[in-house]
């Protein structure tokens, strides 16, 4: 599992036709930047305008996911997507001659060697991975969908899927995925599959031009078609007609199945793909039963809903029963405060910027004496006081020996109180440096949380002063001179 993010060697090109129109189109996947993600650009339209490979941006799940942005869409785009994400290419610009992607095969086969017949290229920026931290789920009783997302132990990426259409002839098959290097040789080969009555009901619309019964696995489990049937099916799609026949698990004869469950192993195919539109790689495990585009989309817009509540609330990725990074023993080795104006309990993260502090609130502080009887809340003074400490905490973390300065106030300023705070609340406070420190002057900007909504907030400029007593201290190690007599 790669920690940095790829995008292609050089410039990939696939040519086929069209599913539906069955017109010619060329794809040319190319090298994009950092951060640049996926995109599709119509170069056959005035503008050549860009569509995002973004969830958001999902106007039709019919027979394929479709994108657009204005006047503009992109058919069909989970094959080549699903190539994309699970060969850990993380940018690709994506430039079509035409409104779908090439149908191909059905599979993903084709763009995974289009992708590897030019390679990989790493670039200097870390992945931008979303990890699952609880479960995630999203049904639609209508069509029978349910899709789970849960944290895996070792933030894998993995996918299990189960299919079932209540047809005698397909039955209930699973497949899953473990390891993304398992989709080459397991998944990418895997057709799509259509019923044979489907076909007929999108020929008869004038669609699927470009499909026949070579690129899909079709089915059938009615009784009693007949030849003079799947001729007439031949003429709509505009081919030759060849005697079919029906095998006995219902596949016709046009195609060999490369895997007894290649029908369910395709649907995880278009689960990697429709995920891929969240826009960043996932770790974690999602289980799918009887899945479709429509679902696949909308479960990767439930992700995108959880991102941005989690990006809302930058406390959100802090597990408070993890060990802290200082204790409350560390922390008095380093402040001079004690009860009762000791308000920092635990250090929880800090690095070159900001730092991450605990304070529990009980109802056994002395404030709360009198502040208020029968209605016990803490004082907004004291909640910048421990916002403050937190601060001083990262302030003489910068020195070797913290025990021997202090931390004063020069400025406090944008205090706002956005709830109160009383025993029970876990204040989380998560202080971030303004600018950088210098001969001793700190200035922070400080939000407290309680329950991932923020309580108090404040901007606060200390300062760091070694204590009298500790800086006279050398002078008074040096060796005395004997009085004359």
């Amino acid at each position: 599992m790669s920690d940095k993010q790829h995008t292609l060697k050089g410039s990939a090109v696939v040519k086929g036709v069209g599913l539906h129109t069955g017109e010619p189109v060329t794809l040319t996947m190319r090298p994009a930047p950092v951060g640049h993600g996926y995109k599709f650009q119509r170069t056959d339209l005035e503008g050549q305008p860009i569509i995002d490979a973004d969830a958001d941006l999902v106007v039709s799940t019919a027979r394929g996911t479709t994108l657009g942005k204005g006047d503009a869409v992109v058919n069909t785009t989970e094959h080549v997507l699903s190539a994309l994400y699970a060969l850990n290419v993380d940018n690709c610009l994506l430039q079509l001659s035409g409104a779908e992607v090439p149908i191909m095969d059905g599979s993903a086969l084709p763009f995974v060697e289009a992708i590897e017949s030019v390679g990989l290229e790493a670039q200097d920026a870390p992945r931008n991975w979303y990890e699952l931290k609880e479960p995630i789920w999203f049904e639609t009783q209508e069509r029978g969908t349910e899709m789970l997302g849960v944290p895996t132990p070792g933030g894998e990426f993995r996918l299990t899927v189960m299919v079932d259409y209540n047809s005698p002839v397909l039955g209930t098959q699973h497949a899953s995925m473990y390891r993304a290097e398992e989709f080459k040789a397991e998944i990418a080969p895997c057709r799509t599959f259509v019923f044979l009555r489907e076909l007929e009901q999108l020929a008869k619309a004038g669609l699927i031009k470009g499909g026949d019964l070579n690129n899909a696995i079709v089915l059938e489990d009615r009784e009693g078609t007949t030849q003079e049937q799947l001729k007439e099916l031949a003429k709509a799609l505009g081919r030759e007609y060849e005697k079919v026949e029906i095998r006995r698990n219902g596949v016709l004869n046009t195609t060999d199945l490369k895997f007894y469950n290649e029908p369910a192993r395709h649907k995880l195919l278009d689960i990697v793909g429709d995920l891929a539109l969240v826009g960043r790689p996932i770790k974690g495990h999602i289980l799918a039963a009887r899945p479709g585009h429509f679902g696949n989309t909308s479960f990767a817009k439930r992700i995108k809903e959880k991102i941005r509540e989690e990006e809302k609330n930058p406390l959100f990725h802090i597990d408070l029963s993890k060990k802290p990074l200082y204790d409350i023993q560390d922390i008095e080795r380093m402040l001079p405060h004690r009860y009762p104006f000791l308000l920092v309990d635990k250090i929880m993260s800090m690095d070159a910027n900001g730092i991450v502090g605990v304070k529990n609130v009980t109802m056994n502080e002395p404030h709360f004496t009198g502040h208020f009887p029968g209605n016990p809340v803490m004082p907004g003074v004291l909640q910048v006081e421990a916002m403050a400490q937190v601060g001083g905490i990262f302030a003489l973390s910068k020195v070797p020996d913290p025990e021997n300065y202090t931390t004063y106030f020069l400025k406090i300023d944008g205090i706002r109180y956005r709830r109160k705070v009383i025993p029970g609340d876990t204040l989380v406070f998560k202080l971030e440096l303004i600018t950088p420190i210098r001969r001793g002057i700190v200035h922070m900007k400080g939000v407290g949380y309680v329950g991932g909504q923020p309580a108090v907030e404040a901007e606060m400029l200390a300062q760091i002063v070694r204590d009298k007593a500790s800086a006279e201290a050398p002078k008074a190690k040096q060796p005395a001179t004997a009085p004359a007599r």
